[in-house]
């Protein structure tokens, strides 16, 4: 299946306010970084690639569909939001089978992906405790798996490391990384060492405009600096544009 995305001249707008300003780039199927401060647009990017909002103009496709098929678009797409909220009063393990119930995924099916993505996310001493029981990072992972539940080519992920300690974010680095050995990873973040670790291609949005899209080898190069964090505050003070 084709994972690559397709970002053709989109805008978005809340009311008067301008939120992504004729963004154009390919995302090609890997880990692909998305860097921005917070307001930069990333979320609104996201949600408009998830089929949660409707683009104001412009074009995407995401595995070769149009987000106008909004079924067929979220059939192939696992989404975690910044900010992820399950059933706190369920257990785990319940949660994703309840999950699976509204996906129509059949009995069998659902306790053999729901087996497999607990152990996949490091969660399967947890899968009988409540969901509202889990600490911050076992929340995220538990997003990962609902995220993957139905096991979709494209997974987009919002900030998903903000807020987590050192060795937390690097579980989670490695954990996309090995997912996107055979998926397309969005990974959406403000912090740069992410990118820097586990990403060769990435774009940098700021101010609702793209600033960059690329690798990260041709950003330093482009900046003329060797440290990812100044070719990065380089590309946003200097409005180089991707």
């Amino acid at each position: 299946m084709n994972g690559e995305i397709v970002i053709s001249h989109l805008s978005q707008s809340y009311g008067k306010k301008e939120a992504l300003i004729d963004v154009s780039f390919v995302i090609p199927q890997g880990m692909f970084g998305l860097l921005g401060r917070n307001g930069a647009g990333k979320t609104t990017l996201m949600k408009t690639l998830c089929t949660l909002l409707t683009p104001k103009s412009g074009e995407i496709t995401v595995g070769g569909v149009p987000v106008s098929q909004a079924a067929r678009v979220r059939e192939m797409t696992g989404y975690l939001p910044q900010e992820f909220s399950l059933y706190p009063s369920m257990t785990v393990r319940d949660a994703l089978d309840y999950l699976g119930v509204l996906s129509g995924m059949e009995k069998s099916l659902r306790r053999r992906r729901i087996a497999a993505l607990l152990e996949q996310v490091n969660l399967t001493e947890q899968a009988g405790k409540r969901v509202k029981a889990l600490s911050g990072g076992m929340k995220r992972r538990l997003g990962i798996a609902q995220a993957l539940l139905h096991d979709p080519q494209i997974i987009i992920a919002d900030e998903p490391t903000a807020g987590l300690d050192p060795e937390e974010r690097v579980r989670f680095r490695e954990l996309f990384q090995e997912l996107a050995k055979e998926k397309t990873v969005l990974l959406s973040t403000h912090i740069v060492s992410d990118i820097e670790e586990a990403c060769e291609n990435l774009a940098i949005l700021d101010g609702g405009r793209l600033r960059y899209a690329g690798t990260v080898k041709a950003l330093l190069e482009a900046t003329g600096e060797s440290n990812m964090e100044r070719a990065y505050l380089a590309c946003i003070h200097g409005g180089k544009e991707g």
